[in-house]
């Protein structure tokens, strides 16, 4: 046997999560990722439905170049990491993808409106929920741990 069959490989080290073993803490865990996962989908859509608005609007207000394209990258990362999100597969990649357009989000409410709570709950409760999948990953109930289930089965002996 190598040495690279023992080691988990850097796959299963970012796939699996193992911060919480309580089945009910599990089953809450599932729930608010599908939850948040779906709840930020709109916000994918609701940028398509007015790319130049929101180019011209936020993009371009923050000082971002190529403000359309960057619009169009934002609104198919919202949608599509926010689904694999839902899914709990590459959880910590969407959940850090997720993160950095909450980020940009809260940079542009700070510029636009400054300290004012209402613009910046929600963009900030978003990050909060991707911070902690970025860090715990999907949970037992997730893609990610049943791939990651395969994976141990697959290289031991």
């Amino acid at each position: 046997m190598t040495a690279i069959q023992t080691k988990p490989t850097l796959l299963l080290a970012t796939l699996q999560s193992t911060a919480i073993e309580n089945r009910a803490a599990q089953v809450v865990w599932t729930i608010a990722r599908v939850a948040v996962g779906l709840l930020m989908i709109h916000n994918g859509f609701s940028k398509l439905a007015d790319v130049q608005g929101f180019a011209s609007g936020v993009v371009s207000f923050i000082g971002l170049p190529y403000p359309v394209f960057l619009t169009y990258c934002a609104a198919y990362a919202e949608i599509g990491s926010s689904i694999l999100l839902a899914l709990g597969l590459c959880t910590r990649f969407n959940a850090l993808i997720l993160l950095s357009t909450m980020l940009i989000a809260l940079f542009f409410h700070l510029k636009k409106d400054g300290w004012h709570i209402s613009p910046l709950e929600t963009a900030s409760l978003y990050a909060l929920w991707f911070s902690f999948f970025l860090t715990n990953g999907g949970g037992l109930f997730s893609l990610d741990t049943t791939i990651a289930g395969w994976l141990r089965k697959s290289s031991s002996p």
